[in-house]
């Protein structure tokens, strides 16, 4: 396996994910030749990109995995407005760490093992990013929460969470139902209704002008001798 401190023969960033065991059960069930061909171009991405921006700024919900010293690990929901997990430099993201149910599973587990992970899906798109890296709790810097924050979102902060971006792919959409938010139905439908009422104020408005025409015809009078 190739050293990830040569830097003339560095490990591919997919390597984060696809370890020797990986790799073996890849070849086995006929997959290896071709995760090499993605090896022999470097892997994953490591760097913060214009795409991997936009798709964050549509994000309102995303899960968050951490382990603890055993293994053991742990799957949050993080959610907040759409964007909420913010870029702070060209391999760091950020966001607040809104006040919830006070089990701290989370915060204990990077107290301890800073590897985390970050599974983004966009079911409308049927899109899905992932994101490996190690994860920081920063406490007691209001100033970093304050820019973290999102604007008139009524939470409470507790502390902010750096997350430096080691390696993040994109999936395919198989297997991924396609599944519309809310909102986005809501104001579709308004759309519609409003386009429903529109159409029905000028059919209404068309036969007045018929009936109209009809009675002024009918009230024309007999011209007979």
């Amino acid at each position: 396996m190739p050293d990830p401190s040569d830097p003339i023969h560095p490990a591919p960033a997919s390597d984060i994910a696809f370890t020797p065991a990986v790799k073996a059960a890849q070849a086995e069930r006929g997959s290896r030749a071709m995760y090499a061909r993605v090896e022999a171009r470097g892997g994953f991405r490591t760097r913060i990109t214009p795409d991997l921006v936009a798709f964050l700024g549509e994000m309102d919900t995303a899960y968050l995995a951490t382990a603890n010293a055993a293994g053991q690990p742990y799957v949050q929901h993080r959610g907040g407005p759409k964007g909420f997990i913010r870029v702070v430099d060209e391999e760091t993201l950020g966001f607040a760490d809104f006040s919830g149910n006070r089990q701290y599973v989370t915060v204990g587990n990077l107290s301890e093992n800073s590897k985390a992970f970050l599974f983004l899906m966009d079911y409308a798109h049927r899109r899905r990013i992932k994101i490996w890296g190690e994860l920081r709790a920063v406490e007691n810097d209001p100033d970093l929460v304050a820019r973290l924050m999102p604007e008139d979102y009524g939470a409470m902060p507790e502390r902010a969470l750096l997350f430096r971006v080691r390696a993040w792919d994109i999936n395919c959409p198989q297997h991924i139902p396609q599944k519309i938010d809310a909102p986005l139905v809501a104001a579709a439908l308004k759309a519609r209704d409003d386009r429903i009422a529109a159409l029905e104020a000028e059919v209404a408005d068309l036969r007045a002008r018929l009936d109209g025409r009809a009675d002024s015809a009918g009230t024309g009078g007999d011209h007979g001798a």
